[in-house]
């Protein structure tokens, strides 16, 4: 039985392909889940793997076009892009985005959080509201601070609108020329590296023209906007300009390969000097914030970037003085991969009850016992977690796959659930999908498998899965079943047209 679980974490590659158009079509019955690259080490550490920032827009509220796009775009990176899959991870960085949004001024967006599975210090985001970030970032930021000033600092392009700004004179071209940008950075994540680069920042240059002088005040504008939003969110600016030091550092030390993160957003000497005065004028913040639970998900980072030598996840984490806390968490996660389960759960049972607040500590137990094979302790575990935290996402998707081993039925009704809160996670569909086959909702079985598809990039097969769905529903008379997959079918076909605008 093909699972989601992997050893911890889950890194899961995508194949990478310059290909932008949905593959062949398979067996329209099939249930089966993605084609999973066999490698040893499935992170991604190639030079090749490079994004630049498509965070320039009007002060508007972002348009529904701009959104579809956005989101069309994300279903064709995920086809192309190698993609970190942990949902403790993502659960977090979808907190800490939810914690800064209010003092952002962005508004009509609903985030959606994606991690990508690259050691490369780099942060992204898209129209619609679309949040990526490397791995690297994780392993770069030796805080939660310098983190949030990253993430503050592209919420600053996004409440802006820098893109639309840049495009008044040429309003009729902005959204085509979105769509050229957008498909320039699917080039560069399907390995095409300088040739993608050079597609996405050809297509800007070409547009912006004259209006390229305004580059470095956007920039400026979104470190000012970044830097108020940190401290109103109560955290300190000053570690924004801590982080621009620490890339600047890093960019010498490379010579000629800074991070990806400075291709778009190059700190210079000056841009560092206004964003410290800009620091004088703002409340200091807290700057002894706990960062617990951050080096806690950092620890993953480093696990993931590492995961042929785990051990080097510990030294870093000790090089970099992080907390004890942190650092017996990570040793519990090695632990459990070098098979020593009982030591690994009672070292996590223990922090647990020195953090009883920090979710992902008992979630991770689950995680462990799911791992080892101990189904029944991981519905046990999954289950008390959700009663004292209903609506953990992570707890819940844990749940849906153990359950998957004892009670189909069971699983079928908690990933609906999940599904429904989560309509945008191709995880929660793959299991839903089986566990939907397994539980006789045949009809449901091929519609989750459809949003599976649609949401990674392969709309055509997605719309035959549905044409599937269809059929069975009719056979067992299900109007139910049948109107939402005749729903889903437009928006289906909607997302197709919109990705046509990427070739």
């Amino acid at each position: 039985m093909a699972m989601l679980r992997r050893p911890l974490p889950c890194l899961t590659a995508i194949t990478l392909s310059l290909a932008l158009s949905a593959p062949a079509a398979g067996q329209t019955l099939s249930l089966e889940l993605p084609d999973q690259a066999a490698s040893p080490s499935t992170f991604d550490d190639s030079p090749t793997f490079e994004l630049p920032s498509l965070t320039q827009r009007d002060t508007q509220a972002v348009s529904g076009e701009e959104t579809r796009l956005g989101r069309a775009w994300l279903r064709q990176f995920r086809a192309h892009a190698p993609l970190w899959q942990d949902p403790l991870a993502e659960h977090y960085l979808s907190s800490l985005v939810a914690r800064l949004l209010p003092y952002s001024q962005v508004g009509g967006i609903d985030p959606v959080i994606t991690l990508v599975a690259s050691e490369r210090l780099n942060a992204f985001a898209v129209p619609g509201g679309v949040i990526g970030v490397n791995a690297g970032l994780f392993a770069f930021a030796q805080g939660e601070g310098p983190l949030a000033s990253v993430l503050a600092h592209e919420l600053g392009h996004l409440s802006q609108n820098h893109y639309a700004r840049g495009q008044r004179r040429a309003e009729q071209t902005r959204l085509p020329a979105m769509a050229a940008m957008l498909a320039g950075m699917l080039l560069a994540a399907g390995g095409g590296g300088d040739a993608g680069i050079a597609a996405a920042m050809g297509s800007q240059a070409a547009l912006f023209q004259d209006q390229l002088a305004y580059s470095r005040r956007f920039e400026r504008e979104a470190d000012r906007l970044g830097l108020q939003t940190l401290a109103n969110a109560g955290y300190d600016p000053q570690a924004m300009v801590e982080m621009f030091r620490a890339m600047q550092q890093m960019a010498a030390l490379q010579g000629g390969q800074p991070p990806e993160f400075l291709l778009t957003h190059p700190v210079s000497e000056s841009r560092i000097s206004d964003a410290q005065a800009r620091v004088a004028q703002l409340p200091a913040g807290d700057n002894r914030r706990d960062d617990t639970e951050y080096q806690m998900v950092r620890a993953r980072a480093l696990l993931a970037i590492h995961d042929q030598e785990p051990r080097q996840a510990l030294t870093r984490l000790q090089r970099d003085d992080a907390p004890p806390a942190a650092r017996r968490y990570v040793t519990a996660l090695i632990d459990a991969q070098e098979g020593r389960t009982d030591a690994a759960l009672s070292t996590l049972e223990a922090l647990a009850a020195q953090w009883p607040d920090l979710a992902l500590l008992p979630a991770t137990a689950a995680e462990v016992a799911l791992d080892a094979g101990r189904v029944d302790d991981a519905i046990r575990r999954s289950r008390h977690q959700l009663r004292l935290m209903p609506g953990y996402a992570p707890a819940g998707l844990l749940l849906g796959e153990a359950l998957l081993q004892r009670d189909p039925g069971e699983a079928y009704r908690v990933l609906r659930e999940l599904a429904a809160r989560q309509p945008e996670n191709p995880q929660v569909f793959t299991l839903l999908a089986e566990a939907a086959g397994r539980s006789g909702h045949r009809a449901w079985g091929h519609l989750a498998r459809a949003e599976q598809l649609q949401l990674t990039g392969r709309i055509d097969r997605g719309i035959e899965q549905l044409e599937v769905a269809s059929d069975i529903a009719k056979i067992e008379g299900d109007p139910n079943t049948l109107a939402r997959v005749e729903q889903r079918r437009e928006a289906f076909v909607g997302y197709r047209e919109t990705m046509e605008k990427f070739k």
